[in-house]
């Protein structure tokens, strides 16, 4: 069974930063391309970054410049660096191997203004 879990939301101020965590269980994540998307009630979902097996990263317009993807493959984990966090960054942060078509639960992050 693959399992994607997502860890690192919270609260923080506008300029501030969090990292955010995805552990894979059941998937090598460096075999995979893994992505971020994140979710505002009432929004589509929108993409956040991705990265590809062979590490090409892509990111959205909204975000470039201020979130980093990267992936440790001996944890197992990607990771998504937000830094010069937005109030408009507020959402629900999702890890997804979208060509398994598989999700996480999602972690919260707000940025207060």
């Amino acid at each position: 069974q693959v399992t994607l879990v997502e860890s690192g939301g919270g609260l923080v101020q506008a300029g501030g930063s969090l990292r955010l965590s995805c552990r894979g269980s059941g998937i090598i994540l460096s075999l995979n391309t893994m992505s971020w998307y994140r979710q505002t009630p009432g929004k589509l979902h929108e993409f956040v970054a991705t990265i590809t097996n062979g590490d090409g990263t892509a990111y959205g317009d909204s975000v470039k410049g201020r979130f980093t993807i990267s992936r440790d493959n001996a944890e197992n984990t990607v990771y998504l660096q937000m830094n010069s966090l937005k109030p408009d960054d507020t959402s629900v942060y999702y890890c997804a191997a979208p060509e398994l078509q598989t999700w996480g639960q999602g972690t919260q992050v707000t940025v207060s203004s």
